[in-house]
């Protein structure tokens, strides 16, 4: 590489976060690590901190601030900085080229846009940024000059199989000038893929939280066991890769080697394959166009066994139905399912609500919420405060 990348990880603790750091430490010459953030895990951030020395590491309060301090040493060559405004000036600083954009949820959406307003190469892990607002979004980095690199292990995948003319128009390139008849999706089913649907309803969020192939956090793995955080996705391949609605399928992959594929005109499906390791993609990401160093082993082609494929049970995963509808209703109703979603799954991992009740409080809110058109980010905000207000009155009713 040309010079040393100077990079900010908003979400430093969580999984991409650490798999990030890993990728990092393994190329220190290549990549510096200027600044960290975290919610909650304020003794992994001082460790991050005492091992990687960054410029800035930003806490969401003053009462995390004053813990992380006393955790770092005296002479410690971190910053601590406190609050929303100070996550967009670490995404936005001058000196950063790059930006790994994996706070979960609606929070990373405001820090992930400061980034793309500046210019940055922004590492996409946040799902919720393109969800809320997808057009918005997509606007701010064609104005900008943002470069967007997918990291979600499904939209990395795609990316890899297009042609590079492109990979370099994200957002904004006609599937079919490139040849391209369909993009499919690919998702592992998650954990209940073969539980009887009976069964479903009363369901532990530690049973939901055991994904049969990934290490998650426990938001996205409930996600998974909804198969929503496939209907995430699915949203957000519509705004990554300009699809049209006949354009995109969703299809269930219980081993979750093969990350997606790209069928073209004549028939050629490209897909791109690797052991279910978030590495690889971030790799993919921090080193774009060039191949660098993993630290993930190579697929072992005679131990793979079968590959299988079905389509999805919308029977069995109601919350991905919802999101494919909500995908071509408008920015309002996929902003709307995202803020239900995250209030229901906060409630069920909480125990106050059954993991069969997740899709109704989504459904419920999609029910009863204005779905006007939204062109501004105050629009969008302003939909999802409404919609988690529904969401808890709706909890609140099923309790």
């Amino acid at each position: 590489m040309a010079k040393q990348q100077q990079v900010t990880v908003l979400g430093a603790t969580g999984s991409i976060g650490q798999s990030t750091l890993d990728i990092i430490a393994r190329h220190s010459d290549d990549f510096r690590l200027y600044a960290v953030t975290a919610f909650q895990q304020i003794q992994g951030l001082a460790d991050i901190c005492q091992r990687f020395s960054p410029r800035y590491a930003v806490v969401p309060s003053s009462d995390k601030a004053a813990q992380l301090k006393q955790y770092l040493a005296v002479d410690s060559l971190t910053e601590v900085l406190v609050g929303a405004d100070a996550l967009k000036q670490v995404s936005a600083a001058a000196e950063v080229d790059v930006v790994m954009a994996a706070i979960v949820g609606a929070a990373g959406l405001a820090p992930t846009l400061a980034a793309v307003h500046a210019g940055k190469r922004v590492l996409l892990a946040n799902k919720e940024a393109l969800v809320m607002s997808g057009e918005l979004f997509i606007r701010a980095a064609q104005q900008s000059g943002a470069e967007l690199l997918p990291v979600d292990s499904e939209h990395n995948a795609i990316f890899q199989c297009l042609p590079e003319t492109a990979q370099k128009q994200v957002g904004s390139a006609d599937l079919t000038e490139h040849g391209i008849d369909k993009i499919l999706l690919t998702g592992s089913g998650g954990p209940f893929r073969q539980l009887p649907i009976n069964d479903l309803y009363h369901q532990t969020p530690d049973s939901a939280c055991k994904h049969p192939n990934w290490s998650m956090g426990r938001k996205i793995s409930v996600d998974s066991a909804t198969m929503l955080n496939k209907g995430l996705e699915y949203i957000e391949a519509r705004w990554l890769f300009n699809c049209q609605q006949q354009q995109l399928e969703v299809i269930v992959h219980p081993q979750s080697v093969i990350h997606s594929m790209v069928q073209y005109r004549d028939g050629s499906v490209i897909a791109q394959l690797g052991e279910p390791d978030m590495r690889t993609p971030i790799a993919h990401c921090l080193g774009y166009p060039e191949r660098i160093r993993s630290g993930v082993k190579g697929l072992d082609f005679s131990q793979l066994g079968q590959l299988t494929f079905e389509a999805p049970d919308f029977q069995r995963y109601p919350s991905l139905q919802l999101a494919i509808d909500c995908c071509w209703a408008g920015q309002a109703a996929t902003t709307a399912l995202n803020a239900a979603n995250e209030v229901a799954v906060a409630e069920f991992l909480a125990e106050r609500i059954a993991f069969g009740q997740i899709a109704n409080v989504c459904d419920h809110v999609l029910q009863h919420i204005s779905l006007h058109p939204c062109t501004e980010l105050e629009q969008v905000l302003a939909v999802d405060e409404d919609s988690r207000r529904r969401a808890n009155q709706r909890v609140r009713e099923l309790a």
